[in-house]
C-alpha cells in the first residue's frame, strides 16, 4: 500500500531535513507519494534539485509544489472558509494544517511530517484510522502562548494534552467548518504569528475528531530535560546528548528544538541507523484533556521559577 505523506519545507531547512528524508525513503517498508510543499518558486526549484539525489524505492515518487499552487487550491477548496485562509497566510508552520489537505482527495490517508524527523530502521506507518487523528506524544505541554489557549477554554474549546507535532495523520474530508470556526475562536487574524500556534490547533483538532497518540517508545521526542539543560549549560559534547535516545527500537525520532541542528555532526553516523526492522503496529495511547485548572497550575509554577531566578541561568524556550 502507498503511503501518502507530506512535508512543508523551506530549503533553509536542508542542513538537518536533508537527513531526514533520505531515512524516510530509504526505510520506508511501503512505497511512499511524497509531497513536499514549500515556498517561492526558487525554493520549489531548490527542492526539486535536491529530491533527485533521494534513495526513491520501487513504487515511489517525489513532488514539489510552490505556496502558488496551494494558493490556487485554497481559492477554491477554501472558498468558504475565511479563517482557513488568513490562516494560511500567518507562520508558515501553520500550513502543516491546511495546506497538505488540498493535495488529497476526500478521505484519502494524509500522513503530515515535520522536516526534524529521522527514521533510523526500516519502519512501517502506523494504520491511519477511518476518523480521528494519531498525533506523537510528549510530557511537557507546549501549547503557547498560553493565553491563546485559556481564551479558547473559555469560549468552549477543548484541547488535548502532550501533543507533540512531528508525525500527525488523519483522512482528507473532515469538518472544514469545525476547523474554520476553531480557527476563528482562537483569535483569527489576530493571532499572534509564532508556531507554537500550530501545535493549539492540532490540539483541538484530536479532541474535536477524536484519535489517539503513536506510541512514544517506536514515536520518539527529543525532551530538553533538566540533565540535559545542565549538560549543555557545562559545555558537554552534543553528540553525547543526543546519544541517551536510544534509537534501537524507535522507527521515528523527532529531534525538537536546538537538536534538529545537531543530526549532521560527526560521530552520529552510527546511532542514525540503528538498522533494525520494526513493521508491525503498535498501540495507540488514549488522550488526556488538558484541563484549565491544570494549565493554571503549571503556569503559576512556571512564575514562580521565573522569580527564582531559573531563567537567568537556562534559556525559557529551545531554539
Amino acid at each position: 500500500m502507498t503511503r501518502n505523506v507530506f512535508v512543508v519545507l523551506s530549503p533553509r531547512s536542508l542542513p538537518y531535513a536533508a537527513i531526514g528524508l533520505r531515512t524516510l525513503m530509504k526505510n520506508s517498508a511501503d512505497p511512499l507519494r511524497l509531497t513536499l510543499l514549500t515556498d517561492s518558486e526558487d525554493d520549489r526549484k531548490v527542492l526539486e534539485d535536491h529530491v533527485t539525489q533521494l534513495p526513491c524505492e520501487r513504487g515511489s515518487s517525489v513532488a514539489v509544489f510552490g505556496k502558488k499552487a496551494a494558493d490556487e487550491r485554497a481559492a477554491a477548496q477554501f472558498s468558504e472558509f475565511a479563517y482557513l485562509r488568513g490562516f494560511r497566510e500567518g507562520h508558515p508552520c501553520w500550513r502543516k494544517i491546511t495546506d497538505p489537505l488540498l493535495f488529497a482527495e476526500k478521505g484519502e490517508e494524509v500522513v503530515i511530517l515535520d522536516p526534524d524527523l529521522i527514521f533510523p530502521n526500516r519502519f512501517r506507518f502506523e494504520p491511519t484510522p477511518a476518523k480521528g487523528v494519531l498525533l506523537m506524544w510528549q510530557k511537557p505541554n507546549c501549547l503557547l502562548p498560553s493565553e491563546v489557549v485559556l481564551k479558547g477554554m473559555d469560549l468552549g474549546v477543548r484541547f488535548a494534552h502532550h501533543v507533540d507535532i512531528g508525525v500527525g495523520q488523519l483522512r482528507a474530508g473532515f469538518d472544514l467548518d469545525w476547523l474554520d470556526w476553531v480557527i476563528g475562536r482562537l483569535g483569527g487574524a489576530g493571532l499572534p504569528r509564532i508556531m507554537h500556534v500550530e501545535a493549539i490547533v492540532w490540539s483541538a483538532l484530536l479532541m474535536h475528531l477524536g484519535g489517539g497518540h503513536l506510541d512514544p517508545r517506536a514515536w520518539h521526542c527529543w525532551a530538553r530535560t533538566q540533565y540535559k539543560r545542565t549538560m549543555l549549560k557545562l559545555g558537554w559534547p552534543r553528540t553525547s546528548i543526543l546519544k541517551m535516545d536510544n534509537l534501537a527500537d524507535v522507527k521515528c525520532f523527532h529531534a525538537g528544538g536546538e537538536a534538529k541542528w545537531w543530526l549532521e555532526d560527526k560521530g552520529l553516523e552510527e546511532w542514525r541507523a540503528p538498522g533494525k526492522s520494526l513493521l508491525l503496529d503498535t498501540p495507540v495511547r488514549a488522550v488526556a484533556e488538558l484541563e484549565k485548572s491544570s494549565l493554571e497550575n503549571e503556569l503559576r509554577l512556571k512564575r514562580l521559577i521565573s522569580a527564582l531566578g531559573y531563567y537567568r541561568y537556562f534559556d525559557r524556550r529551545p531554539a
